[in-house]
């Protein structure tokens, strides 16, 4: 059980770094962020480890982790279309 709430406060942190390192509006907000964060954690610290770059607790799955947040904080930015606001 820690493990997980462990990963979710590495999310989070990682989330946060990852919004700083991509200025701008982010149209999901606060909630968005720290989901993408906590998912990028998990996906690029499993992909590091799954290639062999490092191992458990090694500082190099915190830029892992941090570099896959912002992949998917990226893409959710392109794939977001801007909703535009209908004047009647």
């Amino acid at each position: 059980m820690f493990g997980i709430l462990g990963w979710i406060v590495y999310g989070l942190i990682v989330g946060v770094v990852a919004k700083l390192l991509m200025p701008g509006r982010d149209p999901g907000g606060f909630i968005i962020t720290a989901l993408l964060g906590i998912a990028g954690a998990v996906v690029g610290g499993f992909i590091g480890q799954a290639l062999g770059l490092y191992g458990p607790g090694e500082a190099a799955g915190f830029l892992m982790s941090t570099l896959g947040a912002v992949v998917l904080l990226f893409l959710y930015h392109k794939l977001r279309r801007p909703t535009s606001v209908r004047q009647v």
